[in-house]
């Protein structure tokens, strides 16, 4: 389903990614962990060519995308539909302020897809039962929790009909009390075979959710294993420093 091959990212004198090769699986959940500084949002963002890395290649589904020196630039086009590939899901909402939450769902159908406003209203309307946001259609963003505000960004995600779903730290800007509810919302994904890459700080959800838990450290991968394996017995020792700090709540 993706395939990362060899991306390397330098801001400046700063190495961001060395050398990242992973292979995803269709309807397969992996959740990238590590401290702050590591890659891990850099990693995301490549995915969906938001930051557009200095070398290796990226394959969604049957799209290819080959970065380095030698490349003609990107078309704006051919980046516009390798990013519809990716719903991506930031720690902020990015919620566009004058619309309701229905026209923020709708949005990305009708500009990106040019999809007939009736048929986008359709699909947006299914995408905010599925985060059981519909009751709230007609309301601002304003009138909102952040983590009902985090549902409808997922919603809007989804409305995209990508192949994979990205989150960045969903959770990490919520109320501890409202991060449950988007937790409830990825879990459900997860079960109906969504294919999700999720930098979280959540251990007990990537535990249970995730398929695989890559830990990050420098730019680099240092762990990759099933999810359990490596948050109950991770083999390297800067996996064991970093997931000491969780032990306690993970169990």
């Amino acid at each position: 389903m993706i395939r990362i091959d060899a991306i390397e990212k330098r801001f400046g004198d700063l190495t961001v990614l060395r050398n990242i090769t992973l292979k995803i699986n269709k309807g397969e959940v992996v959740a990238l962990i590590g401290s702050s500084g590591s890659g891990k949002s850099t990693l995301l963002r490549c995915l969906n060519v938001l930051v557009p890395p200095d070398a290796g290649r990226i394959e969604i589904g049957k799209t290819r995308m080959v970065f380095g020196e030698s490349r003609l630039q990107l078309k704006p086009k051919e980046l516009a539909q390798f990013r519809q590939q990716t719903g991506m899901v930031f720690q902020h909402f990015n919620l566009f302020p004058h619309m309701t939450v229905l026209q923020n769902v709708m949005e990305g159908s009708v500009t990106a897809k040019k999809m007939d406003k009736e048929k986008a209203k359709t699909l947006a309307m299914a995408q905010l039962e599925k985060v059981g946001m519909s009751i709230k259609a007609n309301d601002y963003p304003s009138s909102l929790s952040g983590g009902q505000k985090q549902r409808i960004a997922i919603a809007r995600a989804l409305a995209m009909e990508p192949d994979v779903m990205l989150f960045d730290e969903a959770t990490s800007a919520l109320d501890p009390e409202l991060v449950g509810e988007v937790l409830g919302v990825m879990k459900q994904l997860a079960s109906e075979g969504m294919t999700m890459i999720v930098v979280t700080h959540e251990m007990a959800f990537a535990r249970e959710v995730a398929n695989r838990v890559v830990f990050m450290r420098d730019g680099v991968v240092v762990e990759d294993d099933p999810a359990k394996q490596v948050i109950d017995h991770p083999e390297d020792e800067r996996t064991k420093a970093f997931l000491s700090h969780f032990h306690a709540g993970t169990h």
